[in-house]
């Protein structure tokens, strides 16, 4: 069975039921009535407040797609790449391509034009589907994109260099196409998050997506009767595996197109949303907007909201402290994975393990875990080393990257280049990316420790540790520290706050700052360290030129 079965069956099973809802706040965020009402009130002209399709109307426009790209030759394998944002189209278009036998290749919204060219010829694309937020994008390249043969825009006023998604599908069939697709098909190319250059183009097959819906469903039991809300971006693995455990089942999702948390709260309240996923940023947006009653808990029903999980970064406990006072009935999980494994899962807390928060957890459902050391040998219990990782849900390869793969997959087994440790009951605990690991002085010091720290302080917003070059001890710990609104404190007060730290593991520079992530949440430690290392190396060059 392949996910495109999945949806066959969703809609066979459940053909009149809601499938997805699409809410865009932005709209009218500030209606006093229900997002569904004011929908129905026939609002000026502009992008709907919300809409929803069924689970027959799911498939059947999967299916007008797949039969588009086939009338334009599409052969199984070709590559069709996805730029839109978050939409009740970008599902049935990412299906479609399934469906035609295609490889779908998603891309991150924030690419410029010149990495949307990188990507495509990349991954080697026949075929775009891009969204109205990118017009300007496209067009400035679309002339020296050789080997696209069919571009398709979703929205109004389409461009006069692409086809029209909308009037093209509706002379399609609705009917599947016959394509043989089995689980060793290959099926996407998903773009690393590029945090160490241009990203990489990670190859999946079937198989890992079904083991992502199986596995995410293993975890938190999604019933039929679940919602859950989605807020990341669907290119990325994180928030469509995790959704993939309630499509296994037929559970309808909520696309959220915004992450105020007066929205994430009124979506939840309106639709009825049991599962919600976040990232560290708007969790702890959330939680501030609560403790500084910017929002009142009393103007929402929240009685259905059963599951909080987070992942794609490490996630600070005291964060999950804070949230369970809040929100003292809430179950709640941490889930690890990358892309190169299908997102998240791979390893996760587990929602009955409560009293390891800080952990990631253990192995998740059909995986298996090893942490060794640099010669490849399994370390002992309590010492640092690679957290490496093997099951179905394992990347094939980087497209068109022999050495890259040869690098990171070694007899089936992923080396993470994340550096963890085991406590005595087998929990696993991240450490640090192992490229981010600071020497100093001959000690090997990891930025998240100092982090996890530092964020118990109640002024501090985010935190990020980065090493700079310093001419005594090779690499020195900076701490960019961004403070919540309002709040002021000095360098003496933060080095007096960090007295309870070895002395070794104290920043020994603090630089207040807003601290860059990506949209998947990860901190934009590249972006922090070319900044900061440069103005480090010529502040260290004046001092012995001195």
């Amino acid at each position: 069975m392949t996910i495109v079965d999945v949806l066959e069956q969703n809609a066979r099973q459940y053909p009149k039921e809601t499938a997805l809802v699409e809410i865009n706040p932005q709209f009218n965020s500030e209606s006093k009535i229900t997002w569904r009402e004011y929908s129905l009130m026939q609002p000026e002209p502009g992008e709907p407040l919300r809409r929803e399709i069924t689970w027959e109307t799911f498939d059947k426009k999967a299916n007008m797609f797949a039969n588009l790209l086939l009338t334009r030759g599409l052969k199984k394998g070709d590559k069709i790449a996805i730029l839109l944002m978050n939409s009740i189209e970008w599902l049935p278009v990412y299906f479609g391509i399934l469906k035609a036998g295609g490889i779908v290749v998603p891309l991150n919204y924030r690419y410029t034009a010149e990495e949307i060219k990188y990507c495509l010829e990349k991954a080697d694309c026949s075929m775009l589907i891009f969204g109205p937020e990118f017009i300007g994008r496209i067009e400035s390249i679309y002339e020296r994109l050789k080997n696209i043969k069919y571009m398709f825009y979703v929205g109004e006023d389409c461009p006069t260099f692409a086809d029209d998604y909308s009037s093209m599908i509706s002379f399609c069939s609705s009917h599947a196409p016959k394509v043989e697709i089995n689980e060793n098909t290959d099926a996407a190319i998903y773009f690393s998050s590029g945090t160490t250059g241009f990203p990489k183009a990670i190859l999946h097959t079937h198989q890992s997506l079904m083991h992502a819906a199986k596995t995410e469903q293993n975890h938190h039991m999604q019933a039929h009767d679940d919602v859950f809300l989605c807020i990341p971006p669907l290119y990325h693995t994180g928030a469509k595996m995790h959704w993939f455990g309630s499509f296994l089942v037929g559970g309808k999702a909520v696309l959220l197109k915004g992450t105020k948390p007066e929205w994430i709260l009124k979506a939840v309240s309106e639709e009825k949303c049991s599962i919600v996923w976040l990232l560290v940023p708007w969790a702890q947006d959330v939680l501030d907007a609560i403790e500084n009653k910017d929002v009142d808990l009393n103007n929402y029903d929240l009685s259905s909201w059963r599951l909080m999980h987070i992942g794609a970064q490490p996630v600070p406990p005291s964060l999950i402290e804070r949230w369970l006072k809040v929100f003292p009935n809430h179950k709640y999980d941490t889930n690890y994975g990358l892309s190169e494994s299908i997102g998240p899962g791979c390893v996760h807390l587990g929602i009955d393990n409560i009293n390891k928060v800080g952990s990631i957890g253990k192995a998740g459902y059909g995986w298996e875990v090893k942490i060794v050391d640099d010669k490849g040998n399994a370390v002992k219990q309590g010492e640092v080393g690679e957290l490496c990782v093997k099951g179905p849900g394992v990347m094939k390869c980087y497209y068109k990257d022999e050495e890259a793969t040869n690098e990171v997959l070694k007899n089936g087994w992923l080396f993470t280049g994340d550096m963890a440790m085991e406590d005595p009951d087998g929990f696993i605990y991240l450490v640090d990316r192992k490229k981010d690991v600071i020497i100093s002085g001959g000690e090997n010091i990891y930025p998240v420790q100092i982090e996890d720290f530092l964020r118990r302080n109640e002024h501090i917003k985010d935190v990020a540790v980065i090493g700079l070059p310093d001419e005594r001890l090779g690499e020195k710990a900076a701490a960019i520290i961004e403070l919540k609104p309002g709040h002021t404190v000095t360098k003496e007060d933060i080095n007096d706050f960090c007295e309870e730290l070895p002395r070794y593991k104290r920043p020994r520079e603090i630089i207040f700052a807003e601290v860059p992530r990506n949209p998947t949440g990860k901190i934009e430690k590249p972006v922090l360290r070319e900044k900061y290392c440069k103005q480090s190396v010529v502040a260290l060059q004046n001092e012995i030129k001195k």
